[in-house]
């Protein structure tokens, strides 16, 4: 299969050599003749036909004709689009005339992101370690929703190079509600709980190291949907299976956070196609825009605290401390309504944790994209932050400098927004 080799090999001639020519024009045709050929191009319909042909005489249906012409059709699509996309990577077309996609249907779901609408989970030739590549150990068939946030917070811990240091991401609704990190997963899975216990209940917890069975003991304190992590051992995968329902998955890997993707949303009539965001906070250069410059732990915070906001639904605000998120505001319409929710969460959680002071006194704060105002560094200033990263490239820079350096705080910018949506 082609579309398998391109994942395999980077010989532009020996790829050009494998493309299939007789193949997809046979099945093309014998998919429009379907009034008297049955098509096969997936081994999973040989029972249907072996079915078909004893209960009728040696003879097909021709409504199983249409299904298997339909699949033919969608096959030969699927495997034009993998070269189309090949061409345009070579080419280095970022925005080709025409975008082809397809996928293989590896999962019907019991319903889509509510009960009244249908789905189901297809596959594409990215070879990227995820949701799509992993094995299910164990727990109950993975729902729409499942599978969205998953993604999302095995994508958000894959900023943390696991040759460095544990992590460990909680998700609800496809946004972070705890990220920490850590010399342990334990540790980090605590740090990333202690943002906000409450939101965590029925939450998926990804991990970017193999789980441990301390670790495995700690996550199933409480009710958790989904675990993802490149590995289990065998200690971790008998305490998780004690809950029967609690989805397990191993993906083989962590992906690349600088790796090159693709994107897509559909719309009314079409889809928007973009680039992954595969920028990386460590690549780039932080400018000081304040009188006063950080404090190397305040650099170290600030750098975790932009690699979660890049995750976080805009408008995106993240408190951190410590190496780990201790307030999160996010998908909010307006900035500084992100900020103080952020703020109140902080002080929530140290209430849970009995802590005398909110949490967010002495963290720092990121924000996925500049300060229209001074008002959302203000409301972070009165919660306790003392240095901001941010993109800048506000008309108002100044004014939000000014602020900045009236409270105290160090502020960087980092000339590169993290817009999510």
């Amino acid at each position: 299969d082609w579309s398998s080799d391109v994942c395999s090999s980077d010989l532009y001639d020996t790829l050009i050599e494998n493309i299939d020519i007789g193949g997809p024009a046979m099945i093309r045709g014998a998919a429009k003749n379907h009034a008297d050929v049955a098509v096969i191009v997936d081994v999973d319909d040989y029972a249907l036909i072996i079915q078909e042909l004893t209960h009728h005489n040696g003879s097909t249906t021709l409504a199983t004709r249409k299904l298997l012409a339909a699949k033919a059709y969608a096959r030969t699509a699927a495997y034009d689009a993998a070269i189309s996309n090949w061409f345009a990577s070579e080419l280095k077309q970022e925005t080709p005339d025409w975008r082809g996609f397809g996928g293989k249907k590896i999962d019907v779901m019991r319903y889509g992101e509510n009960p009244h609408q249908s789905a189901a989970f297809y596959k594409t030739t990215e070879s990227r370690f995820g949701i799509a590549t992993a094995r299910q150990l164990q727990g109950k068939q993975l729902s729409y929703n499942n599978i969205n946030d998953t993604d999302a917070a095995f994508e958000c811990v894959a900023e943390f190079n696991p040759s460095t240091t544990a992590a460990a991401v909680i998700v609800k609704h496809a946004n972070p509600c705890g990220v920490a990190i850590g010399s342990s997963l334990l540790e980090a899975y605590q740090g990333a709980l202690r943002c906000d216990p409450v939101s965590a209940f029925g939450g998926i917890v990804a991990l970017n190291r193999k789980l441990d069975a301390e670790t495995a003991k700690a996550i199933v304190d409480i009710f958790t949907e989904v675990i993802i992590a490149p590995e289990a051992d065998d200690e971790a995968i008998a305490l998780i299976a004690t809950k029967k329902n609690l989805r397990l998955l191993v993906t083989g890997g962590v992906p690349d956070p600088r790796a090159a993707g693709l994107l897509l949303k559909t719309v009314a009539g079409g889809f928007l196609a973009q680039s992954r965001d595969n920028a990386v906070v460590d690549d780039m250069t932080l400018n000081i825009v304040t009188k006063r410059a950080p404090t190397e732990k305040e650099f170290s915070d600030m750098r975790f605290a932009f690699r979660v906001a890049k995750h976080v639904k805009s408008n995106a605000i993240v408190y951190a401390k410590n190496g780990a998120t201790v307030g999160i505001g996010a998908g909010q319409m307006s900035r500084i309504d992100s900020a103080r929710i952020a703020a109140w969460k902080a002080e929530d959680a140290a209430k849970l944790a009995h802590e005398p002071e909110s949490l967010a006194s002495g963290s720092v704060v990121a924000s996925d994209a500049f300060f229209p105002f001074a008002d959302g560094l203000i409301a972070a200033a009165k919660a306790g932050a003392t240095a901001i990263i941010q993109p800048g490239g506000s008309l108002r820079d100044d004014e939000v400098i000014a602020a900045a350096d009236a409270h105290g705080l160090a502020m960087v910018f980092t000339g590169t927004r993290h817009f999510r949506h």
